[in-house]
């Protein structure tokens, strides 16, 4: 799968569990990390983990390997690594602590439109 179909899916999944502001940042270039970041969030720690849960079981529906899941028991920031693509799943009050997307801010925003255009 490459990584637009990977952000493509990944962003699907997030959408079918309501969540909010969806974003895709495009790190080629910026990151040794991954190519693109996909951030969200939800509004409770049980949607936060209901995000997770959804795009973790689409990627492995699809025969994804999870190469890493980090902190979904907590559900504040939780972190899906599907290897190019990091899916990052905010509390909604973690995501205006964190504005990844100032820190990262030179790189190039795609909004949830772009993504599944």
């Amino acid at each position: 799968m490459n990584e637009k179909q990977t952000i493509n899916l990944a962003a699907k999944a997030a959408d079918d569990k309501r969540a909010e502001d969806i974003v895709a940042l495009n790190m080629n270039g910026i990151s040794l990390i991954a190519d693109y970041f996909l951030i969200c969030h939800g509004n409770s720690e049980k949607q936060v983990q209901a995000i997770a849960k959804e795009v973790k079981d689409q990627a492995l529906e699809q025969g994804m390997d999870i190469k890493r899941l980090e902190g979904y028991d907590q559900a504040r920031w939780v972190l899906v690594d599907l290897g190019s693509v990091i899916v990052h799943i905010f509390h909604k009050d973690e995501r205006n602590y964190y504005n990844l997307e100032k820190l990262w801010g030179d790189a190039p925003h795609l909004s949830l439109n772009e993504i599944l255009a």
